[in-house]
């Protein structure tokens, strides 16, 4: 399986959470050079929500 963890040159968000008993981990990294990672599943939903809401796909609707 290849890498799906983002990098300036592949930005995107990355969650995983291989088992109901183990903690998710996400990466995020935007075109615009913010980064960020988070581990457990409160931080990373909360990763997820900043990123969808202030990066990748949110700089198009902004114009930022």
């Amino acid at each position: 399986m290849a890498d799906l963890t983002p990098t300036p040159d592949r930005p995107g968000l990355h969650v995983s959470k291989p088992s109901p008993n183990t903690p998710a981990t996400g990466a995020a990294v935007c075109h615009c050079g913010a980064k960020a990672t988070a581990t457990g599943d409160n931080q990373v939903r909360a990763l997820v929500e900043g990123y969808t809401a202030n990066h990748g796909a949110a700089h198009n609707r902004t114009g930022r």
